[in-house]
């Protein structure tokens, strides 16, 4: 089989996982844009805490998607009798983790505290974490979900759920932030009200179609009795699912630290990097699906002990992000001014903006190879040496790195360099060692299946 027909296969599992996934984002840019028309402090507030908030949620459903290979290698070997019991071992392991993600953000002023925010900014940051915390068990039950369905090839039921979730979030979102029959006026603690409640509506939705649906039926998932949780199978989930949550951890926390280190500084600071991590979050959606999209095939051909064509399905898919990342970051330099006017009026935010978004256009190539080639290297069924990788470079290049040329505190980073620029410029060296790693281990890993496919 060719490049073309792999692409196409790719093509084709990415575009409703792109969907889904940018609906499921754009929650984001409307708790944003909104709130950015409520008050500069509601909007510095909404920003610590989706910080925080997206590097526990991502951290622990991280260590869900270990069911993505093990699902995908079951679907591709045809054992399709034994994707039910790992479906209902993930269930119970989200019920484990959601209980570990909500003690986090019940005792979210211990975290704030290390931004050294003002008092009001870190009442309000506090409020929304603690309502986040109420949906934090519907988000990672709908994970396990979505897993389930990206792993069969079926992602469509998936996007359509978040499709319907979206039209409910505006309606939502204006009643608990700007008040109304009744409801004051929240601010920014209202998104997370509105995103709790459209969390267990999506949960709901989403398992009763997998009750129902025939086409779940031979997956055996429901219909076969209570099954306990099984310390075996849990440790093979966390086996895979811990250093994967980790690496999905590591590389969030790049830029939710951003946020944290710049409160320092002041709202606008605070908004403007706000407005500009959103953005690169919209662009990530685009690679972030073509890479679960070329996993999930990976996976199935591993399952099937195809190895050649998981080589050239993994070859399609990276090839694929990399030219579509680098078009679309482009575009999105020559338009940011109408992007940035989108989501706020506000002038002063607006300058502060605006030059990030160099690095936005500069890192698309780098993020788009590094999140491919991760997602490739999970479907073999390998997380750790990535996991460092990513700490290594984010942590200690990007962070490290951004804080000595953002803040400064040697007196050697030129004066372009302080503030948010210089944390953007740190992350994006960083991505770019990331992606230049995974590739050569990627190559690595390939090279020794396809001498020894055995082990």
């Amino acid at each position: 089989m060719n490049q073309r027909f792999h692409t196409l296969r790719i093509a084709s599992l990415a575009w409703p996982i792109l969907i889904g996934q940018l609906a499921l984002i754009a929650n984001g840019v409307i708790d944003t844009a909104m709130v950015s028309r409520f008050s500069a402090m509601d909007l510095a507030a909404l920003a610590l805490g989706v910080a925080i908030y997206v590097s526990v949620f991502v951290g622990l459903s991280g260590v869900l998607q270990a069911l993505l290979p093990i699902i995908g290698q079951l679907y591709g070997a045809r054992r399709l009798h034994d994707i039910g019991a790992e479906v209902k071992q993930g269930l119970w392991l989200a019920f484990f983790l959601s209980c570990i993600g909500a003690l986090v953000l019940f005792f979210a002023p211990l975290i704030l505290s290390l931004a050294q925010a003002p008092p009001e900014l870190a009442e309000k940051a506090t409020l929304y974490l603690r309502i986040e915390a109420l949906a934090l068990p519907a988000t990672l039950g709908f994970r396990v979900y979505a897993a389930l369905n990206t792993a069969i090839a079926r992602p469509k039921m998936v996007m359509a759920i978040q499709i319907g979730a979206l039209l409910l979030k505006i309606p939502f979102n204006a009643w608990f932030i700007f008040g109304g029959l009744g409801i004051p006026a929240f601010g920014g603690p209202g998104c997370a009200i509105a995103t709790s409640l459209i969390a267990w509506l999506m949960l709901a939705t989403g398992w009763l179609l997998v009750r129902k649906a025939p086409i779940y039926r031979e997956l055996r998932v429901f219909g076969h009795g209570f099954v306990k949780p099984q310390w075996v199978a849990q440790r093979n989930l966390l086996k895979l699912g811990i250093p994967m949550g980790l690496s999905y951890f590591i590389e969030v926390t790049a830029f939710t630290l951003m946020a944290i280190f710049l409160a320092r500084l002041g709202a606008v600071a605070v908004a403007g990097h706000q407005i500009t991590a959103n953005v690169g979050t919209v662009l990530y959606m685009l690679p972030l699906s073509l890479a679960n999209a070329t996993g999930t095939l990976v996976a199935q051909a591993i399952g099937a002990a195809d190895w050649q064509a998981a080589k050239r399905v993994a070859r399609a898919g990276i090839r694929l992000s990399a030219l579509l990342s680098v078009l679309i970051g482009v575009i999105v330099w020559f338009a940011r001014a109408d992007i940035i006017r989108a989501y706020t009026p506000n002038e002063v935010i607006i300058a502060s903006a605006m030059p990030l978004f160099l690095f936005i256009a500069f890192y698309q190539l780098f993020d788009s190879l590094q999140v491919t080639t991760a997602f490739v290297l999970r479907a073999y069924k390998i997380a750790v040496i990535p996991t460092v990788i990513y700490a290594v470079a984010l942590w200690g290049v990007g962070i490290g790195g951004g804080y000595v040329l953002g803040l400064d505190p040697f007196g050697w980073s030129p004066q372009w360099l302080h503030g948010a620029a210089g944390f953007w410029l740190g992350n994006s060296i960083s991505l770019g060692l990331v992606a230049i790693c995974l590739l050569w281990y990627l190559r690595m890993i390939q090279r020794r299946t396809l001498r020894a496919p055995a082990s």
